[in-house]
């Protein structure tokens, strides 16, 4: 797993590792974000968790989840590297750690929601929660991160050591792909490797099922939000599914029969221009299919793998969640009540095309138009009420155009005398004998006042307005008739 250059401040949280910049147009990567729920299956009851950052330093954490059980973890450093470790306090009278995770029993009952404290069966379900972000002084030095469930140590008690294998997470890295393409949409991708290695150099590694969800969010997102239960943030309804069903399996490492391997899982697709984030979740769950006697290459029943067959489904191992939040130079235009606004370069057409993807500092035109309503004004990056604008882009940015209806309102007298209007209509002063009708924005209050001529007098309003008084106030929600009623 490795860094490349990224402009802009970068946050990595859960141990997950974003790279690159765009350069068709300027845009900043602010980091990657991932928390994840891990299964007991190690067989025995655990006290504790442990990540391994190889290639980092300890001035490069910048944030760690606090467990559920095991409170804020320790930082330990190592020669090439640093430890997180969530461990349980230890009891020296009784001799016994004062916290543990059970050992998930296989088969029993399970949500991921029992992976946290507020679940109802957390306290046996043998699952936790951790995660950790990280901002690396050097980019590029973390090369491989493995988190391990802790057990006591035989040799000497009171102490914890790390289990092998690996617990099974896949720990994902991010990119963006470089666009060359002005305008064109960036591509982040997210690659996770199978994270059981192999245990003979001939032989592939044992294999998990995965499935991943995918979403895009127009703000971005921070690690705590990550988590199984917050499903505002994080994918998992059904039509959210990227990849039903995949294989993960790490290669032997002397290579394997030259046939279609699976050590890693490759996703990518374009951002979208109002997009601030993009999140997947992979789940991992146990292969418990057959496996190919001499090389333990899965032999799924389908030939295919892509679907769990009859007995090749196992429990569920664990849950990533994960995040890129990047800043594209784009625009992204709304508008209210209809109407239209087209521009930028002809990338703009909203109605349909809303938002578009550009160049830092070029300079890009709107023009607003309203059909059978009035445009009433920009908001955003764009103001006032002229209908055309322009907007320098930087970032990400947002113009909204508001439009609404138009009506007409027209009056009418019985016998001479004057009615006017205020404010003035859209399309011309109401003052009536003369002009008898103008048009209002929907909402607009207007004040009707009737004028009697010498020696005769009011007497009365009837449609929309009524009474006796000379001055009404109606406020126009349609087209809207009035008649004033003056002496003969």
């Amino acid at each position: 797993m490795r860094f490349a250059k990224m402009r802009g401040a970068v946050l990595f949280a859960g141990l997950s590792i974003a790279s690159n910049a765009l350069w068709g147009q300027t845009a900043t990567v602010e980091g990657s974000l991932s928390a994840f729920d891990v299964v007991n299956d190690s067989g025995q009851p655990v006290y504790g968790f442990e990540i391994q950052l190889e290639g980092a330093l300890p001035t490069d954490l910048l944030y760690t989840l606090n467990g559920q059980r095991y409170g804020v973890a320790s930082v330990i450093p190592y020669a090439t590297g640093v430890y997180v470790r969530y461990q349980s306090p230890y009891d020296a009278t009784t001799g016994r750690f004062t916290k543990s995770t059970p050992q998930h029993v296989p088969g029993s009952p399970f949500s991921w929601n029992d992976c946290y404290s507020a679940g109802t069966r957390y306290g046996v379900s043998g699952c936790e929660h951790f995660g950790q972000s990280l901002r690396p002084v050097q980019p590029g030095q973390i090369t491989k991160v493995t988190g391990r469930w802790l057990v006591e140590n035989s040799a000497q008690p009171g102490t914890l050591v790390a289990l092998n294998p690996p617990a099974a997470i896949p720990f994902a890295t991010w990119s963006v792909q470089p666009v060359t393409t002005v305008a064109a949409a960036p591509v982040v991708v997210a690659k996770v490797e199978a994270p059981e290695p192999p245990e003979a150099p001939e032989r592939y590694g044992d294999a998990q099922w995965v499935k991943i969800f995918k979403t895009q969010l127009p703000r971005t997102v921070t690690a705590d939000e990550l988590t199984s239960d917050n499903t505002a943030v994080v994918p998992e309804d059904p039509s959210q599914i990227e990849v039903s069903w995949d294989i993960l399996q790490a290669d032997p490492p002397a290579g394997g029969k030259g046939n279609r391997t699976r050590g890693q899982k490759q996703n990518q697709g374009n951002l979208d221009a109002n997009s601030r984030v993009v999140i997947r979740r992979y789940e991992l769950y146990k292969y418990t299919g057959a496996y190919d006697a001499l090389d333990h290459k899965v032999a799924c029943a389908d030939g295919t793998c892509t679907a769990p067959s009859a007995g090749e489904l196992g429990d569920a191992l664990s849950a990533q969640n994960t995040a890129l939040n990047v800043t594209a130079d784009s625009l992204t235009v709304t508008r209210t009540a209809g109407g239209n606004v087209a521009g930028a370069a002809g990338k703009i057409s909203c109605g349909n095309a809303c938002a578009t993807f550009g160049v830092k500092d070029s300079v890009l035109s709107l023009t607003a138009s309203a059909g059978n309503n009035v445009f009433t004004g920009w908001t955003g990056a764009c103001t006032g009420t002229q209908l055309t604008c322009s907007v320098t882009l930087s970032g990400q940015m947002t113009v909204g155009a508001s439009v609404a209806a138009e009506y007409s309102l027209s009056v009418g007298r019985s016998n001479s005398g004057t009615v006017t209007a205020s404010p003035s209509g859209n399309d011309r002063a109401l003052n009536c004998p003369g002009d008898c009708s103008a048009k209002f924005t929907a909402g607009t209050a207007v004040t009707l006042t009737a004028t009697p001529p010498a020696g005769k007098s009011f007497v009365n309003w009837a449609g929309a307005c009524s009474g006796t008084s000379p001055v009404c106030v109606l406020t126009v929600t349609g087209s809207t008739s009035v008649q004033a009623v003056f002496s003969k």
